[in-house]
């Protein structure tokens, strides 16, 4: 009997939690600022960046069907709006030279030791992962002495 009043009580919970609001908002982009537009990527950077990282790191998040299904949503909301905070490709243009020189080198760090992409994205989007070879072509173009 308390088995089903205790399961009961986690059903009903995880229905009122659905309830709580969660901002899975994109900012709008200016196309002037982007990483793309303002940085010389090469095409083949480009796509494994775009494979790997701006589902995160720009304003135009793919929110994924499951962002809809709380807790996972706040996990995920929250990732996604610290990884814009630390560095946002859509807003890479109001960056100043020498952030931009930093961040492109801490891009290189991150892939080189695997913290990037995120471990918990990667397992949920397994072509995110990068291999070696990807790793050293992002860190090449970044020209960070890490390659």
């Amino acid at each position: 009997m308390w088995f089903r009043r205790i399961a009961l009580g986690v059903v009903l919970l995880l229905g009122a939690v659905q309830f709580i609001p969660v901002d899975r908002s994109n900012r709008p982009v200016d196309p002037g600022k982007t990483f793309y537009t303002t940085e010389n990527v090469p095409p083949k950077v480009q796509a494994l960046l775009d494979r790997s990282c701006t589902d995160c790191h720009t304003n135009q998040t793919r929110w994924p069907w499951y962002n809809g299904i709380a807790p996972i949503s706040w996990v995920v909301a929250n990732d996604v709006h610290s990884a814009r905070r630390k560095l946002n490709f859509s807003e890479w243009g109001n960056y100043s030279a020498k952030k931009r020189d930093h961040e492109k080198e801490e891009i290189c760090d991150e892939v080189m030791e695997g913290d990037m992409p995120d471990g918990k994205y990667a397992f949920v989007h397994p072509k995110s992962k990068l291999t070696t070879e990807e790793r050293s072509a992002i860190c090449e173009w970044t020209g960070s002495p890490r390659q």
